[in-house]
């Protein structure tokens, strides 16, 4: 996983180019939306917890077979590894929102997992829906009004939400 600057010095580098004006001025954008960014990140970190216990009660409400003897997350032990699975994913989004590259998210956390899921027989349409119900509370929380970097946050919003699609089709 390359950052923003590394990454465009290696580009340049394998075309043996200077590094162009174009390229500067987003290397700019991206460093004057990095506040925003940091307040996102902060902002989802911080509620972490909060974003997973309410996604997966909303989750268990509206899929109550989940929670229902002999379903996937029946027994206590069953119930703490779906909440840890949903805190992993979260946890690998906000890198992914730091680092302006799902790259981390997909090496590090979604190759494998449908498979994995599909081998312990633990329906990913559920976990999927888990995931969007963390999106929507992780994006209500990063755009909310107060005490976060001012100016428009649409783009970087956008940004998050894929992430969190890109996690929930995975596992899909």
């Amino acid at each position: 996983m390359f950052d923003a600057f590394t990454k465009v010095v290696s580009q340049a580098d394998a075309k043996g180019d200077f590094v162009s004006a174009s390229t500067l001025d987003a290397l700019i954008a991206t460093v004057t939306d990095s506040n925003k960014r940091l307040d996102a990140v902060n902002r989802i970190t911080s509620n972490a917890s909060t974003i997973v216990a309410d996604a997966a009660r909303s989750l268990f409400a509206e899929q109550p077979q989940l929670i229902a003897p002999g379903g996937n997350a029946y027994t206590s032990r069953r119930m703490a590894a779906c909440l840890r699975d949903m805190e992993i994913i979260l946890r690998y989004v906000t890198y992914a929102i730091f680092s302006g590259d799902a790259s981390v998210l997909d090496d590090r956390c979604l190759n494998g997992l449908r498979e994995t899921y599909l081998a312990l027989g633990t329906p990913g349409t559920s976990v999927a829906a888990g995931v969007q119900k963390m999106k929507d509370a992780a994006i209500a929380i990063a755009n909310g009004p107060s005490g976060i970097t001012s100016g428009d946050c649409s783009s970087l919003m956008a940004e998050i939400s894929s992430y969190f699609d890109r996690a929930a089709t995975a596992v899909a």
